[in-house]
């Protein structure tokens, strides 16, 4: 039988939830924290994405340079865009996750006045 002075299973203050870790835990030890990290880059959210499209961008950009100049200065061009467009790419994702937690926690504020509504609404009929 559930106990009735047990919590309703909402969130107090969405303030207090933690944020997900990312990657393992650290260890304090920056080389191993490093090499650790890289083999687990796949659990850090948009890195996946970032890098891929930045790998892509890299390669066509570095193809066409390579065409009409020397090979070092493509790939220089190849690295650039590489760096540029893994770093916008990545920082637009977190954007866009960042905005969608902010959306969920004023949701998960509200949702309590909106329950007491609704309970209220229907004692009156």
């Amino acid at each position: 039988m559930p106990d009735p002075k047990a919590s309703s299973g909402l969130v107090e203050s969405p303030e207090n939830i933690p944020p997900p870790q990312l990657g393992p835990a650290s260890t304090g030890n920056l080389i191993t924290d490093s090499f650790r990290s890289a083999f687990h880059i796949g659990e850090v959210p948009c890195a996946r994405n970032s890098l891929l499209s930045g790998i892509a961008s890299g390669v066509g950009i570095g193809i066409i340079r390579g065409i009409s100049v020397n090979p070092v200065v493509a790939g220089n061009w190849a690295m650039g865009t590489f760096a540029l467009v893994s770093t916008v790419s990545w920082m637009m994702c977190v954007n866009k996750i960042e905005n969608e937690q902010q959306v969920t926690r004023k949701a998960i504020q509200g949702l309590p006045k909106q329950l007491g509504l609704k309970k209220e609404e229907s004692s009156k009929e």
